[in-house]
């Protein structure tokens, strides 16, 4: 396989501005958050990413992309009070996100639909800060059961919002809608508001830039107390800014200034009771743990200071805090927190202009490492058309397309000797970002989508010229295609359909008519055919959990069969929908095969006439009685397998042969990293997903952090069928010829190692010996889980840079040689998912072996040990691979093939050349990044 290490494609991660939960912390809950809990991440490019923590996965589920000269610089969510439902039981509220950008405007954003939904705007000043009510909770009343709200009292959460002009507005979400309440002012001085929290559901406390914070009542608009903060530090600005406030649990107030401290305040009487300098430069936010034991701060010098509560002296009731360690997690300004706790769940999230959210355990800090999350998009922004050799990638509101070339050039053809070009470029009108674009296989037209309008342009080379730039042209378009907008779309194989998947998750086809001639242009036809997905039932949540409404489905990729004829989508709720291209003819065939007069029928035929006829050809839904089932996780990419021209058997590890099932083999890959293969046409997992559970596995692929951006295949080699998975720091290859070894057969791979071993060298074992000796308390058997608070695991305690006694001597009596060590630690309870999860997997295991006992049984063979596993046909060969994997490249921002491996035509080409690829790396290190606080020293 050939491959192309490309650096040249413009893409700078933005920086991020805010980070919101969808849920505040709660030490009630079990397990590791509730399923709607959501993490929004605003950046200075206007974009909204929405992670889904997925108990330590953290996914990526989509953007909802800005738009020119919009930066996000505030987030809040908020949850609507339970409505009522059928036989009186209420419903869960809907979760609402809201964002501000310095400007006079509070924005709501649809999830569902990927765009604001409504604004409100005032005359006041531009918004610096954003903080919504806490949430309502029921007073107990005598008998200890929660008393129901008073007639008239309004349960939801208002928000405010700290202006540049020194005002605090108010806004009402009341009935699903976002209306001015109040504005709050100090005085006559109009000092910016910089921060802005609340106390409690009654009382706002704000910090401004002249030094002071002040506290109000939001039902009369009353200013309750001013603090003074003084004067700043010597040889600096007089005047104070107050970054960041936030409150404790029993209501004291914690404030960050521009001089780098952290304060403290009487929660009553707002006298100073502590503070500290943890900071060399401004203290730009805060976090608070749920117990308020735990503080955490972060600053323009780069610094994650965290600070716990230490008990007084026996007799002294009062406590102080102490500065426990710092360490710099970002290369550069620390700006932003976001905490969530649960029992099993305590995180910290922080986030800077250095691009890259970390994810700090708040509970078990300097027990666990922490984790990047990666500032790459989950859905790679790079296409290619393998058969121009055209690589496309698109950024903000412009799309470069690059020409790669197939080996060493002349001077002549390219300057410089280099083996690419820029060779178009296309830059949309408007102000809103791209969504998605793609570029059609045979490169002869191009497609770009935004949140409201679909652009197609045909793409030719221009006569004359050497160089191969590309002639690029507006196409004219059907407004029933380019007005409603997408959130994605792609092109068929034979670059004769056009697949959109408007905002609202509804997907439609296009039928293009490619240009006969040099002369005329790629044409798209008016008439649309619009998909339906199955219904599916909508999975119940909890009144405190809320709801994200139809979120959830979501469609977060579509794809075609490398024939063109089937075509796969699969959303956030784990479900798979397919349909099919047939001839018109065979479908007119087919009805009479059907029992006349029944209800079932006639259904049909009304379905049938709802998806059009066009050019002979008409699509359908597979089997919509009885669709594919739901997947445990949500669907993070889908690919058919090619069938291999050169082989129409497949062999398989133990001797036996099956056929192959031509292009309806759908490979799904999910969140939580498991491989699952299925019939489209019929509706159900292949047999070789059956005999390969994700329990077998290999342990390496199932610890993988980053979750997987896409896929492609390499069947250049009749011996093999190898799916490429990567993602944004790693590549993993799956020969899904040869089955995964079960535990059994590793465990006896593993000693036969081990035994040879030992017999070449007596040291080599002992020294190995050793090393899991010593790593033993370190590491979780094979096969389990490893338990963190949803940051990274654990850290040895040998490595640590903060101690923690783990373990006491006990001893009763005067004998201390009969002493007893004891753990410190509390026991991490087991989320009850996770038990769900093992015994579904042992289930799992027995039938795979039992499925793979009677395929030996029925092949004309078997065999042993995974070690002996060959699929060639040559017996004195190497062993063919199973798996294999690197990290070599970081920073991949996306990889297509500049080679078709499955074309029929060019398949003997292929097979003596290989698979050719584009690896499109973008690593932090090229990217230009705003300066940083440096201090002298440094």
């Amino acid at each position: 396989m050939d491959i192309h290490r490309c650096r040249f494609v413009p893409y700078t991660p933005q920086a991020i501005n805010a980070l919101a939960f969808s849920h505040p912390p709660s030490l009630g809950l079990g397990g590791k958050g509730v399923p709607t809990l959501r993490l929004a991440i605003g950046r200075a490019n206007g974009d909204i990413e929405i992670w889904n923590p997925m108990r330590g996965a953290w996914f990526q589920e989509t953007v909802l992309r800005g738009g020119k000269d919009r930066s996000i610089e505030g987030l809040a969510w908020t949850l609507d009070p339970p409505e009522p439902g059928p036989d009186g039981q209420k419903q869960a509220g809907r979760l609402r996100l809201f964002s501000i950008g310095y400007s006079t405007t509070v924005t709501e954003w649809d999830l569902e639909q990927g765009r604001p939904k409504r604004h409100s705007s005032g005359n006041y000043g531009e918004m610096w800060c954003l903080a919504a009510q806490p949430r309502w909770e029921a007073a107990k009343g005598k008998d200890n059961k929660p008393v129901p709200a008073v007639e008239g009292e309004f349960t939801g959460q208002h928000l405010a919002a700290g202006c540049a002009d020194g005002s605090i507005v108010l806004l009402s979400t009341e009935d699903d809608d976002l209306k001015f309440l109040r504005i709050l002012r100090p005085s006559t001085k109009k000092p910016r508001v910089l921060s802005v929290t609340f106390q409690n559901r009654n009382t706002l406390v704000a910090g401004y830039a002249d030094s002071s914070i002040r506290v109000f009542d939001i039902r009369n608009g009353q200013l309750l107390r001013t603090i003074s903060l003084g004067k700043g530090p010597t040889g600096g600005s007089k005047e104070l800014l107050v970054w960041s406030v936030k409150c404790l649990p029993d209501g004291t107030i914690v404030s960050g200034d521009s001089a780098g401290e952290v304060r403290f305040w009487d929660a009553k009487t707002y006298s100073l009771i502590q503070r500290l300098q943890g900071h060399l430069a401004d203290t730009l936010d805060i976090a608070l743990s749920a117990d308020g034991e735990t503080v955490v701060s972060g600053g323009a010098d780069q610094r994650t200071v965290v600070y716990k509560k230490k008990a007084g002296e026996k007799g002294d009731k009062s406590s102080r805090w102490v500065e426990v360690t710092h360490r710099r997690y970002h290369t550069h300004d620390v700006k932003t927190f976001a905490v969530y706790e649960t029992k099993n769940l305590s995180i910290v999230v922080s986030g800077g202009p250095d691009a890259s959210p970390v994810v700090l355990p708040l509970r078990e800090f300097g027990k666990e490492h922490h984790r990047n999350l990666p500032s790459l998009p989950q859905v790679p922004p790079v296409v290619s058309s393998p058969a121009s050799r055209l690589v496309m990638s698109f950024w903000d509101r412009e799309v470069s397309i690059w020409r790669v070339s197939r080996g060493p050039t002349s001077l002549h053809e390219v300057p410089d000797g280099q083996r690419h070009r820029l060779v178009g470029k296309v830059l949309i009108q408007g102000e809103e970002n791209i969504t998605s674009a793609t570029l059609s296989s045979d490169g002869k037209f191009l497609v770009i989508a935004t949140i409201s309008s679909i652009k197609v342009f045909s793409v030719r080379r221009r006569k004359g010229d050497e160089r191969g730039t590309l002639r690029i042209q507006k196409l004219d378009t059907p407004a029933t295609l380019s007005e409603e907008g997408a959130r994605l779309v792609t092109v068929s194989p034979d670059s004769r359909w056009l697949c959109i998947v408007r905002p609202n998750s509804d997907i439609c086809l296009a039928r293009v008519k490619p240009a006969s001639s040099p002369q005329e242009k790629t044409q798209v036809m008016p008439q649309m055919v619009n998909l339906r997905r199955a219904p599916r039932h909508a999975r119940f949540e909890k009144v405190s959990h809320g709801s994200l409404g139809g979120y959830e489905r979501t469609v977060r990729c579509v794809v075609f069969s490398h024939n063109s004829k089937i075509l796969a989508s699969g959303d956030l709720s784990g479900c798979i929908d397919s349909w099919t291209l047939e001839e018109a003819a065979e479908q007119t065939a087919k009805k009479p095969n059907k029992a006349a007069g029944s209800d079932d029928e006639s259904s049909d035929e009304e379905d049938e006439d709802d998806y059009p006829v066009l050019e002979g050809q008409r699509w359908g839904p597979i089997a919509s009685d009885s669709p594919i089932p739901r997947l445990k996780s949500s669907v993070a990419l889908l690919s058919f397998r090619p069938s291999s021209p050169a082989q129409s058997t497949q062999f398989l590890a133990n001797g036996s042969s099956q056929e192959t099932t031509g292009e309806s083999r759908l490979m799904a890959l999910t969140t939580e990293h498991q491989l699952v293969e299925i019939d489209a046409l019929e509706g159900k997992l292949s047999e070789w997903s059956r005999r390969n559970p994700k329990a077998f596995l290999p342990m390496d692929f199932k610890g993988v952090r980053d979750r997987a951006m896409g896929c492609f295949w390499d069947l250049s080699d009749p011996s093999r069928e190898r799916l490429w998975l990567y993602g944004t720091s790693w590549l993993w290859m799956f020969d899904l010829k040869q089955d995964f070894p079960s535990t059994e057969e590793l465990t006896e791979a593993i000693t036969t190692e081990a035994w040879d071993d030992a017999s070449e060298d007596p040291n080599k074992q002992t020294h190995k010996r050793k090393r899991e000796l010593q790593d033993e308390d370190d590491k979780a058997p094979r096969g389990k889980k490893k338990l963190n608070s949803g940051a990274g695991d654990k850290i040895p305690l040998a490595h640590s840079a903060v101690f923690f006694d783990q373990k006491a001597r006990a001893f009763v009596g005067p004998d201390a040689s009969q002493g007893e060590l004891i753990s410190l630690e509390k026991e991490q309870p087991v989320d009850e998912e996770d038990e769900d999860e093992e015994f579904n997997e042992s289930n799992d295991v027995q039938l795979a072996q039992l499925r793979r006992e009677n395929t030996k049984s029925n092949g004309s063979g078997s065999v042993g040990a995974n070690t002996q596993l060959v699929t060639s046909s040559d017996s004195q060969s190497a062993p063919a691979r199973q798996w294999w994997y690197t990290y070599k490249y970081r920073g991949i921002l996306g990889i297509v093939p500049l080679s078709s491996a499955t074309d029929a035509e060019s398949i003997e080409d292929n097979i003596s050349a290989g698979l050719e690829i584009a690896v499109v790396e973008r690593p932090m290190w090229d990217v230009d990044l705003p300066d940083r606080y440096v201090r002298e020293y440094e």
